[in-house]
């Protein structure tokens, strides 16, 4: 690992491939990102072949479907993905309300009342047997299981993690 490149917030670097291709130090790699994502939720790598990751700032990936030359210095590429320079890392809402239905682990489907306090930004007791951590967030939109968004696990508790912004009274 290269100790010269240093992480520049105001442009978007390519994920490398493999840690043997990084250069920036504590960057996330794409094969990183793809095992996290089929080890958390059992998403199938190849869901995203057709697809580039980036970081922009200290950990912020973010996800376009193709391809650009690195680095890219413009505000915005793609959609927000994932979060990880952090303890744990987590999945953003747009990440999941995309990729989700790929999911096969740590999906909790939320019944009308659960699902109206999670979309709220609501904190709920939960009966799950499954992991802690973070969770996809399903209900059932025109007679299919849909993911609403991710929520956190812990202690009993579900904690939605809808952004204020993104909140809905249902």
């Amino acid at each position: 690992m290269g100790d010269d490149a240093t992480n520049d917030g105001q442009q978007f670097d390519r994920l490398p491939a493999t840690a043997e291709e990084r250069t920036v130090a504590g960057r996330a790699t794409r094969t990183e990102v793809l095992e996290w994502w089929e080890e958390r939720f059992g998403v199938d790598p190849a869901v995203f072949d057709d697809h580039t990751f980036w970081e922009r700032g200290s950990g912020k990936i973010w996800i376009l479907r193709g391809t650009e030359p690195t680095p890219v210095a413009i505000e915005g590429l793609g959609m927000t993905f994932l979060r990880t320079r952090q303890e744990h890392w987590k999945p953003t809402l747009s990440a999941v309300q995309r990729f989700g239905q790929h999911a096969s682990t740590n999906v909790v489907h939320l019944d009308d009342e659960q699902a109206a306090t999670f979309m709220a930004g609501e904190d709920q007791e939960l009966d799950w047997d499954g992991d802690w951590g973070y969770l996809i967030v399903t209900h059932d939109v025109a007679g299919e299981a849909e993911p609403l968004g991710v929520a956190l696990f812990v202690y009993g508790e579900l904690r939605s993690q809808v952004p204020k912004g993104r909140r809905r009274e249902l």
